[in-house]
């Protein structure tokens, strides 16, 4: 799914396939899967969240595995979004996930970043361990 979210592609829910352009089957213009599945369901949590539509907000939050507790509930506009996005999409654990999955580990990072950290000669004692 991640291949189909970014790039040129485009999916008709009318005729359930994807499309490398943007013309519906039915001449309808198609928006990029991205929009369609990531970028528009998030919008309309966060408008939902800031118009303090709650039926629209337990519906979504539903969906997506996240509770309220009573008192998160009596919260209005932006902090009810931000509580909303913060049990929702944790930055903390995104961050680290992040730094697992791309970070070098520090032995093979070693092997090309001291050459950019030490700036002196490199046949002294020091320089010769890089």
């Amino acid at each position: 799914m991640t291949i189909k979210l970014w790039g040129d592609n485009y999916f008709d829910q009318g005729g359930k396939k994807w499309k490398n352009h943007k013309d519906a089957d039915d001449g309808k213009e198609l928006k990029r899967a991205f929009v369609q599945f990531i970028m528009e369901p998030v919008i309309r949590l966060c408008r939902a969240t800031m118009n303090g539509e709650m039926e629209k907000v337990d519906k979504m939050i539903g969906t997506l595995g996240v509770t309220l507790k009573e008192d998160e509930r009596k919260l209005q506009g932006k902090h009810l979004m931000k509580n909303v996005f913060q049990k929702w999409i944790n930055a903390a654990d995104a961050l680290i996930e992040m730094i697992i999955l791309k970070l070098p580990s520090p032995v093979e990072a070693q092997k090309y970043r001291a050459a950019y950290l030490y700036e002196g000669p490199i046949d002294d004692a020091t320089g010769s361990a890089i």
